[in-house]
């Protein structure tokens, strides 16, 4: 039987990682291995994440006040969550890529900015880019209609330069 003292420093240690997460996926690991939980926490870890299971009580208590009180809509029955510290989209990568080949773990939602969102949206999320390059389409995109101002400024200059050589050479033709 588990102390209260232990019960608290789990608790502490659930809402100290969900304060570091961008994002937490909640899973289901019926019927899964140790060897393949090790394997998935090896996955995780490479991905800048943590896979860690708690009872599903500790979870409702740590997760109340805090921006990830959604992630109680999808605990039911052995519960095991996947705290993102870094990009989410990768892990939803690393954790899908995981399922194909072992059907017994199952993602059940995913919480991020304090919103829940079904397994669905997971398989849309997947596809986005990673951030880096989310971040580099969107300064292209901001970058793209000074880049186009400043060329057509010098065009107007290059073009006002050819004026001015043809204007310089038509008088020096015309004085020789």
């Amino acid at each position: 039987m588990i102390t209260k003292a232990k019960k608290g420093e789990m608790l502490q240690s659930l809402r100290e990682k969900l304060q570091r997460s961008e994002a937490v996926f909640v899973t289901t690991f019926k019927g899964i291995k140790v060897s393949e939980v090790n394997e998935v926490r090896k996955l995780v870890r490479e991905k800048g994440g943590e896979y860690r299971v708690f009872k599903n009580t500790l979870i409702r208590l740590g997760t109340e006040e805090t921006s990830f009180k959604p992630v109680v809509d999808f605990v039911e029955g052995p519960t095991a969550l996947v705290f993102s510290y870094k990009d989410p989209v990768e892990i939803a990568k690393a954790l899908k890529e995981f399922i194909k080949t072992h059907p017994t773990l199952e993602i059940k939602g995913l919480v991020m900015q304090g919103k829940g969102y079904d397994a669905k949206v997971i398989d849309e999320f997947v596809k986005l880019p990673p951030k880096e390059v989310l971040l580099a389409q969107v300064l292209g995109t901001i970058q793209a209609p000074v880049s186009n101002f400043v060329g057509l400024l010098s065009a107007i200059l290059r073009n006002f330069l050819y004026v001015l050589k043809a204007i310089e050479e038509k008088k020096g033709k015309g004085e020789a």
